[in-house]
């Protein structure tokens, strides 16, 4: 390609991801546009289940894919604490959409202002967890991941007059709770007595410890509840995955039929099935048997039908169960709760999982035009409207728009500071790197605690991650493989070494129960800080090796032009009536 040729299909490359953006941008502001398929909305967490026999550790493990876009990335950790008799602990609202300029004070910081006006009676000790949006793992092993479903509308309460939101509820589970029975219980009775919701509608946990994991669901009963009613301030299912089962929850309801009379599988709260008759969402002389997801959170469609946009719950069947050969057509609502996997998962497995990206079938988003001439699967992550007409794209469970996303390791055969782990990786799940942490970790690295999306920091670990994605998706394909072989390097470091750092904590463990702790705290901070010195690296030889959307050669000190799919300059040529330059005669 000569000089001037190239120059123009860089210029036009250029142009293209500006209107990409554009179009972007201009969905954004959609009014009419309402669905979650639609435009960015706060339902945008993918959760997946693993119980311990489907598992190749015999780890329980759970995940979430933070899918937010704006808000607060930052981490913290809450230490254990004894408390006095008589002392109270203090309710607030935590909007787990919300942050604010760095000027104002960062989230963790500044949510005392909103306090609810509640107090409740405080526990003897609080157990010492860690926290980004949500309480993810206390050092009880106690594991929690969370994906917004939704609601009828009229069962939302918006009113400041319940007390309890999902974030607070999972902050209250992390301080007093050891196993996922007392946790749902306590979160299921805490929002029955003093209401939930407020900033939250529907809501989905995946709450797990070493022994079993279950999925718990929780919505708002509509904006006229009053404590003075005496009727329950909130409405609750919960629904155990069997241990040799995996499960998924892309922002769809999951639990369908249930028996209350087989509480080992199944709870809820005393208006389950009542309140659903009442607001005649269930006719029990229908001839039909209640179905929690029906009633409540009824959701039309398929993978097929829309175009991929509602396809996470089949894509990761077909995944995790190619033998039982899930069709993308059949209703989302019809999908099994919970299946047995073909073969039991690894973390890896798991890691790979929160990276899918449609690789392989019609919803990829990569494919043809969408994904350009260098395949980026992140072009026009959402769907968009032009002459009156909405289109569809395809929603995987691998976005560019998440905050951080994690996975947590329960195992019962360790100690619990030693048994839990979270694996944390910040930003997008295709260009950042997970790192483990330790349930009985003392502290986490500074740069977790802050950070903002409108103003780039270096003192952020986020924007380490960040750094290198914004310069993956020019030449996606050709950075991507970059990328990957930096995730390859540190994160099976990690898994190497953790069972090796199992080993010595467990020996330290027996010995002096602190200094098991301190060694891994130590582990988990310089292991993580390597990592985000390697991405921040990574962004730089990135930068360098496409500059000017040519390809450098360190070594070599060469440059060399970039090399265009056939099937784009075709598109080129028609689009723009370019004509070929006269043969020279001869």
């Amino acid at each position: 390609m000569n000089l001037r040729k190239f120059c123009c299909v860089s210029v036009i490359l250029i142009l293209g991801i500006a209107l990409t953006s554009s179009l972007v941008f201009a969905s954004h502001k959609c009014k009419s546009c309402d669905s979650e398929d639609w435009i960015p909305q706060r339902k945008g967490c993918t959760v997946i289940i693993v119980g311990k026999d489907a598992s190749v550790d015999g780890s329980v493990m759970t995940t979430h894919t933070c899918d937010c876009g704006v808000c607060d990335w930052t981490w913290r950790y809450v230490p254990p604490a004894d408390h006095k008799p008589g002392e109270m602990r203090k309710i607030y609202h935590i909007d787990q959409f919300g942050s604010w300029p760095p000027e104002k004070g960062l989230k963790w910081d500044v949510y005392t202002k909103n306090f609810t006006g509640l107090e409740i009676p405080q526990v003897p000790h609080t157990y010492g967890y860690i926290h980004g949006m949500f309480g993810y793992m206390n050092d009880q092993q106690l594991a929690i991941g969370e994906s917004t479903i939704g609601c009828r509308k009229e069962m939302e309460n918006r009113t400041p007059t319940p007390k309890f939101d999902i974030t607070m509820l999972t902050i209250l589970a992390m301080e007093r709770c050891k196993t996922v029975r007392e946790a749902i219980k306590l979160m299921g009775s805490l929002a029955e007595k003093y209401g939930y919701g407020y900033t939250d509608t529907g809501e989905m946990l995946a709450v797990a410890d070493p022994n079993e994991v279950w999925i718990f669901e929780i919505m708002p009963v509509g904006p006229l509840w009053t404590p003075e009613s005496g009727k329950p301030g909130a409405i609750w299912c919960a629904q155990r995955v069997p241990d040799d089962h995996v499960s998924v929850c892309p922002n769809e309801s999951r639990i369908g039929e249930i028996d209350l009379n087989n509480p080992d599988y199944f709870m809820a709260s005393s208006n389950v099935i009542s309140y659903a008759i009442e607001h005649g969402y269930w006719d029990p002389k229908s001839g039909e048997p209640f179905n929690w997801k029906k009633a409540y959170s009824p959701k039309e469609g398929s993978a097929l039908s829309t175009n991929g946009a509602r396809g996470r719950l089949w894509r990761f069947f077909s995944l995790v169960a190619p033998s039982k050969k899930f069709s993308p057509d059949t209703p989302n609502m019809e999908l099994p709760f919970s299946v047995k996997p073909d073969k039991k998962l690894s973390v890896k497995d798991v890691m790979a999982l929160t990276r899918d990206k449609y690789q392989g079938t019609p919803f990829d988003p990569a494919r043809g035009l969408q994904g350009g001439p260098f395949a980026n699967p992140n072009f026009l992550p959402y769907g968009f409207e032009l002459n009156g007409k909405r289109y569809r794209l395809p929603r995987p469970i691998s976005v560019n728009r998440a905050e951080y996303v994690t996975i947590t390791q329960s195992r019962n055969w360790l100690p619990n500071p030693i048994g839990g782990i979270v694996w944390i990786a910040f930003g997008a799940q295709d260009t950042s790197c997970y790192m483990p942490f330790y349930a009985g970790i003392k502290k986490i690295p500074d740069s977790f605690k802050f950070g903002d999306h409108w103003t780039f920091d270096r003192k952020s670990a986020r924007w380490a991650f960040d750094y290198v994605d914004f310069h993956t998706q020019v030449l996606y394909s050709l950075a991507i493989q970059d990328v990957r072989k930096a995730q390859e390097k540190w994160e099976g470091m990690a898994l190497e070494w953790i069972p090796i750092i199992d080993k010595i904590a467990l020996e330290l463990y027996k010995k002096d129960p602190e200094k098991a702790r301190d060694f891994l705290t130590n582990f988990c901070i310089n292991f993580a800080n390597n990592v985000i010195n390697a991405w921040w690296e990574l962004g730089d030889q990135l930068l360098v090796k496409y500059n000017h959307l040519w390809i450098y050669d360190v070594k070599t000190r060469k440059r060399k032009p970039l090399k265009f799919p056939e099937w784009y300059l075709k598109l080129l040529i028609e689009y723009n009536k370019l004509k070929p330059e006269p043969e020279k005669k001869k």
